[in-house]
């Protein structure tokens, strides 16, 4: 059980990876807009993520106070990720500031998780 539990967490860090790979990737080219690779790694990351967040496999109990405040960010880099591409089709794009807070978002995420215990 202990082997499922860490190639589930393998999967949650490899939807990490594109997301913030793909974002660092629009951010290097100045293009400022959320694209479908972020979209699909922040699904990866959120299945992922809520698979590891099952008490299944543990000898402990969860921080679900970490896992909904991760939860919470996530939605929040979904919602923002979403807005962008919406107004990209519109020919609006999003301000350039929130891009950059997609990106802070992103590693706050990943610092909680690593940090937090």
């Amino acid at each position: 059980m202990e082997i499922l539990r860490h190639v589930v967490l393998l999967v949650h860090l490899v939807g990490f990876a594109i997301l913030f790979g793909s974002w660092v990737v629009e951010a290097a080219a100045r293009r400022f807009q959320a694209t479908r690779l972020m979209d699909l790694g922040l699904l990866i990351a959120l299945l992922a993520g809520l698979a590891l967040s099952a008490p299944w496999g543990l000898d402990h109990d969860l921080n679900y106070t970490k896992v909904a405040i991760k939860l919470v960010i996530l939605v929040v880099i979904g919602a923002l990720a979403g807005i962008s591409r919406s107004r990209a089709k519109k020919g609006t794009p999003l301000p350039v500031w929130t891009f950059w807070l997609m990106g802070v978002l992103i590693l706050t995420n990943a610092g909680l998780a690593v940090i937090w215990r």
